[in-house]
């Protein structure tokens, strides 16, 4: 039986879990995955009787970024980099209030995927980097996202040492708001996302419109600029090296 790389669940009325379910990829971010969670977070956008969607993965990791074997291949890779983009737009303009309940790894795209939430709900043993720079890669669509979220230093921190950052460092900065036990993630997510159902429909739709406008107006340049700076990098001659290097299991050769 084929996998099945999203999982829908409705849990309390109104609120709706997707998890992604590629274990063995660590929730890379395949087209396929990225089609299917777009596709679902719009048809649950469009229903009233939907207010919240908690964002989980399965295995030992949250989401390792975009899949590095399938963009291995040039047309893959390019329309890959226009799906995450499209994944980032999807979860920062529905009008569902977005909750991210993240464990184990959030690297490079997975990280953008916990900017893009309105809420974070991170285990204790999760760890956040930027590894695009060893790859020869820009971190341009993750920074878009994330720059609106995390102090200019922090970023800066992220993008040019890609070292990972750990739960509480995340909370310090912003990006996460509640860190718990590793393993109780997703049950605290299900309940913040209660909580949010407490308020009324309408004025919850209307409140995460009004903070999706208090939003530099530039944004969505921002991402633009930023697809196009990553496919840029992606087709570089260092891309080809730092992702031959990953692949080999060996250190690039700068």
């Amino acid at each position: 039986m084929a996998e099945t790389s999203l999982l829908v669940a409705g849990r309390d009325p109104g609120s709706t879990v997707l998890t992604l379910n590629r274990p063995h990829r660590r929730n890379a971010l395949s087209i396929e995955l990225m089609e299917r969670l777009c596709g679902t977070i719009d048809e649950l956008g469009s229903d009233s009787r939907e207010r919240v969607v908690v964002l989980h993965g399965t295995g030992p990791a949250f989401c390792a970024g975009l899949d590095l074997k399938e963009a291995a291949d040039p047309e893959a890779a390019r329309e890959g980099a226009h799906w995450v983009a499209r994944t980032y737009r999807t979860l920062r303009e529905t009008d569902l209030v977005t909750v991210a309940a993240a464990h184990g790894a959030a690297y490079a795209g997975g990280v953008g995927l916990l900017a893009c939430c309105d809420l974070v709900v991170a285990a204790d043993d999760l760890a956040i980097r930027m590894p695009e720079v060893r790859l020869g890669l820009v971190p341009a669509m993750v920074s878009a996202v994330l720059a609106p979220r995390i102090p200019a230093g922090a970023l800066s921190e992220l993008a040019f040492l890609a070292e990972p950052i750990g739960a509480h460092r995340a909370l310090e900065l912003g990006l996460v708001q509640k860190v718990v036990e590793a393993g109780s993630e997703l049950t605290a997510a299900e309940a913040a996302a209660r909580t949010v159902l407490e308020g009324a429909p309408g004025a919850l739709r209307a409140t995460k419109r009004l903070l999706r406008g208090l939003r530099s107006a530039s944004a969505r340049d921002a991402l633009d600029m930023a697809l196009d700076r990553h496919i840029e990098a992606r087709s570089s001659v260092e891309a080809r090296e730092g992702l031959g290097a990953f692949f080999e299991g060996r250190e690039p050769r700068w």
